[in-house]
């Protein structure tokens, strides 16, 4: 199997060994939850439920008429203390409907459907029901990707999880595989695209092996071997790697025929059409060189990161980490608190220690061009951010800030370590407020 890949980007370094060997377990719920009712882009929900008010797991507690939203629901059994805002993962405050998790917890009970005589459109409805959206990251309802205006003849299934130290989208593939190319199908039937592409890169053998032993010789599916460069998970660049297509700048992958998933938005979407079972819980890595014990974990979303890393056993020797940061280390945000939940798209809870940290202060751009070699969308993130910097953000989009997906090479690779990504979502709000 020829391993392929797409035009720039950068090797990083894995840091995968401290969890990627480290099956799925689960944790003791905690005393409380906090569901923020925006999980995902587009219409925040409304709270369809009031203080005091019993709810149960999976239990409907925000939606949205709008078209690009998602409901959230409950995920414990207990009782609603607060409708509020409360500290979000981005800095900021979010409502949410806050649960004091009850002593005793019913086991959840859906009832089973057939899914081979499920229509594509009753797939979408289970799907949006269900709340569910992409859980690589950008949290886009999967209802609303699911309903292209165009034709699309490639469903690609982005198994590469190509960020270093994450390590849960790789437990999900091995454990989770036959859930995984059955959600697979189902999707694919939504779109009526007749070919399955599972991209996974070369580094999860027993993952590319699991799903070899799942597909088999079957006709419209194929397993695709990626190289171990970043970003390989992005959707243009997967989208060039495994079909060689370009999605133009500015547009979506639907130009080009191509709708892309995330492995466990797939297995969510199987859980939803079989089961009826909503989105309210998720696997995630806890990991890095302060992390205690390792691993991937499936948890309840609204759960505290606090919670989390003091149920995977703390920080390691007892020391405060230098940094946590929530989800990948390219992309993820740090935190400067533990009582913030994780919600839908959380991959990852990352504890460096200060001697994994590098503390610079950012200097003025020296022209080396570092930046524009590496930039996987061939954008001038040097033009972008010099241009930002000093406030001329019509100047930064028209170099391409509105393209940027905000991957954080530019930052990895330049030796002036400056803010570019900052810059570039900078640029981003002074647009969308105009």
């Amino acid at each position: 199997m020829s391993v392929k890949t797409f035009n720039r980007g950068v090797y990083l370094p894995h840091y995968k060994e401290y969890s990627e060997e480290k099956a799925i377990t689960t944790i003791a719920l905690p005393s409380e939850v906090v569901i923020p009712l925006s999980q995902h882009i587009g219409a925040p929900c409304k709270a369809v439920v009031s203080v005091g008010d019993k709810v149960k797991t999976g239990q409907k507690i925000g939606d949205s008429d709008a078209f690009v939203s998602a409901p959230v629901f409950s995920s414990v059994d207990g009782t609603v203390t607060a409708i509020e805002p409360r500290p979000g993962f981005t800095g900021n405050d979010v409502e949410s409907v806050v649960i004091e998790v009850a002593e005793k917890q019913e086991e959840p009970s859906w009832s089973e459907r057939d899914i081979s005589k499920m229509s594509g459109e009753e797939i979408k409805q289970a799907v949006r029901d269900a709340g569910i959206v992409g859980m690589g990251g950008a949290a886009f309802p999967t209802s609303v990707k699911l309903s292209p205006p165009k034709p699309i003849d490639v469903l690609i299934i982005n198994a590469c999880e190509c960020e270093p130290f994450l390590t849960c989208d790789h437990r999900v593939i091995v454990e989770m595989t036959e859930a995984l190319v059955l959600g697979s199908k189902l999707i694919a039937k939504v779109v009526d695209a007749p070919r399955i592409i599972f991209g996974i890169e070369s580094n999860k053998p027993d993952g590319i092996e699991a799903l070899k032993a799942q597909v088999g010789d079957e006709e419209g599916l194929e397993i695709i071997e990626l190289d171990v460069k970043y970003p390989q998970g992005s959707e243009k660049q997967l989208i060039k790697a495994t079909t060689d297509r370009e999605v133009p700048p500015g547009k979506l992958p639907l130009e080009v025929g191509v709708v892309v998933q995330n492995v466990g938005t797939a297995v969510a979407a199987y859980e939803a059409c079989r089961f009826g079972k909503p989105l309210y819980e998720r696997v995630l890595t806890v990991t890095g060189d302060a992390a205690a014990n390792p691993g991937n974990v499936k948890v309840p979303i609204g759960t505290t990161i606090g919670h989390i890393i003091e149920q995977c056993g703390g920080f390691k020797d007892g020391k405060e980490p230098g940094k946590v940061v929530l989800g990948g280390p390219m992309t993820g945000f740090a935190q400067t608190r533990l009582d913030i939940p994780v919600v839908k798209g959380t991959s990852g809870i990352l504890l460096f220690s200060e001697e994994m940290l590098v503390k610079t202060e950012h200097m003025p751009c020296v022209r080396c061009a570092r930046c524009v070699d590496h930039c996987p969308m061939y954008l001038y993130p040097n033009s972008i951010s010099s241009n930002a910097e000093r406030g001329f953000y019509d100047k930064a989009a028209e170099w391409g800030a509105m393209d940027c997906f905000e991957c954080g090479i530019c930052v990895y690779v330049c030796p002036s370590n400056r803010p570019i990504v900052q810059l570039v979502r900078d640029t981003k709000k002074a647009q969308a407020a105009k």
